[in-house]
């Protein structure tokens, strides 16, 4: 049951990733956070009241410590989403977030398995390959000359960066909830919220921000809001109930469900060589599970 739970937050992180990068791309970043920040509220306060739960003070610790986390992992992650290709972005961000959660299992003692240690090169390799620039879009411009095109091809597609500190900030979030205890319920997740809409609260205040957006943006956000709070309960529940590599592993399936979306909503194209560096990411988030 705590794998099919993991399994099911992945495809909802994933699908809240889609439609939070879409809304950044037309409003911006800090204004779709905040927003489904909030709207995320409501769902788990009534998961609160419906389930009961005894938290003690070092799991709102550990809940506001995500949300410290989670807020700059999301942040990066939307931003990127926006400025570069979904269908690079998000398996990117995933294999840096596996990665960091199975290293600190083995810093503390853990053996790593053969196929986990296959799966983390096999991440290198697949985060080399959806590195390397796509093709044009429809509307590219000819051919740059020969230094210029050097230039292009040394560096970063757009969003790669973002994508790589954001995974950082996503492991750090995934390890911070699974230290709660199995008794604290979702409380934890009330804590990470509140501490996440504050900072993103005084970034919007301290940069005289306006959270105005058209509708149709705005209801993107909401449900960016509601799905992905959906999909941390389902983690924290995955988390309290089985083996946290694994837990954390399948939950960071979630680019599936994202480069799906892309392709079909938005109509992303990739070369061969990145959608063998997607395929490449989805094998090593399996090979990690062991």
């Amino acid at each position: 049951m705590a794998y099919f739970l993991a399994l099911a937050s992945a495809a909802l992180y994933g699908a809240a990733d889609f439609l939070g990068g879409l809304a950044s791309r037309r409003a911006s970043t800090i204004s779709i956070v905040i927003i489904s920040q909030v709207t995320g509220l409501p769902p788990l306060l009534l998961m609160l009241l419906l389930l009961p739960a005894s938290p003690s003070a070092p799991d709102f610790l550990w809940g506001a410590a995500a949300g410290v986390a989670g807020s700059v992992g999301v942040g990066l992650l939307y931003r990127g989403l926006a400025v570069g290709t979904m269908s690079v972005v998000a398996p990117t961000t995933a294999v840096c977030a596996v990665i960091l959660p199975v290293l600190v299992e083995a810093f503390r003692g853990e053996r790593l398995p053969r196929p986990t240690v296959a799966g983390i090169a096999l991440a290198i390799v697949a985060i080399v390959l959806v590195s390397r620039p796509g093709p044009p879009g429809p509307g590219a411009a000819a051919a740059p000359d020969a230094p210029e095109r050097r230039l292009r091809s040394s560096l970063l597609p757009p969003g790669m960066g973002l994508a790589l500190m954001s995974g950082i900030a996503i492991g750090l979030f995934f390890l911070s909830l699974a230290r709660t205890s199995p008794m604290a319920g979702l409380w934890p997740l009330l804590a990470s919220r509140t501490v996440s809409f504050v900072l993103f609260g005084i970034i919007a205040l301290a940069g005289s921000r306006s959270l105005r957006m058209p509708g149709a943006v705005l209801a993107t956000a909401v449900a960016c809001g509601v799905v992905d709070m959906l999909a941390n309960a389902l983690y924290v529940f995955a988390t309290h109930h089985g083996s946290l590599s694994v837990v954390v592993t399948l939950s960071s399936l979630y680019p599936a469900s994202t480069v799906v979306l892309a392709r079909v909503v938005v109509g992303e194209r990739l070369s061969r060589v990145q959608m063998g560096g997607i395929v490449c990411a989805l094998v090593a988030v399996t090979l990690i599970v062991g």
